[in-house]
């Protein structure tokens, strides 16, 4: 029997691939990564890149790139769930602040354009991508390299959007064969 409160469409066996939006957001450069995701949760690369906003005249100005970047990458590429990075606590206030709020106007563009945010702590995602959430930068880079076959270096904040949605992906698979949605999972802390 289904459990009553569905977190996003289950997946069925035979249903087409979802196309993911991945974001790590920051207030210098937000990486961004797209993935089309079967119901296994295997996913296939399909957009990655970083916008780059600190040449911006202003903070204010920076928020709106990002709002604009991304409101042009949903627009082009599509897709159908978002999922972003949890912001951590800074040893720096002013520096959580600003990453506050540069994540603040993803989840703008992506709610402006109809999509729902799921969100990840970093150690989830780093557990779903290396299997152990104490990973560090490299070791997120090679693994998302690997799991996309992607050949090259891939530039940090793109590799974490990728991540991001790879963790989504590898979740939406867990809640589609468990039929629990990932809010009523036991939290381990």
């Amino acid at each position: 029997m289904p459990y009553p409160h569905s977190e996003s469409r289950v997946p069925s066996p035979e249903s087409r691939p979802v196309r993911i939006l991945g974001i790590d957001p920051g207030s210098q450069r937000t990486g961004v990564g797209i993935v089309d995701a079967d119901a296994a949760g295997k996913a296939r690369h399909v957009f990655h890149t970083a916008l780059a906003v600190l040449d911006a005249d202003s903070f204010p100005l920076r928020l709106k790139r990002i709002y604009d970047g991304l409101c042009a990458i949903i627009e082009e590429h599509r897709p159908e769930e978002a999922a972003i990075e949890r912001v951590f606590m800074a040893r720096n206030p002013d520096s959580a602040l600003k990453l506050g709020q540069a994540r603040g106007a993803a989840i703008c563009a992506v709610v402006s354009r109809a999509l729902e945010v799921h969100e990840y702590a970093p150690m989830e995602i780093k557990q779903a991508v290396v299997g152990g959430g104490g990973a560090d930068k490299a070791q997120v880079q090679h693994m998302v390299s690997v799991l996309l076959g992607l050949q090259g270096p891939l530039q940090a904040d793109a590799a974490d959007a990728l991540a991001v949605a790879i963790a989504h992906a590898h979740t939406r698979a867990t809640v589609g064969r468990i039929g629990i949605p990932r809010t009523a999972w036991r939290r381990r802390r």
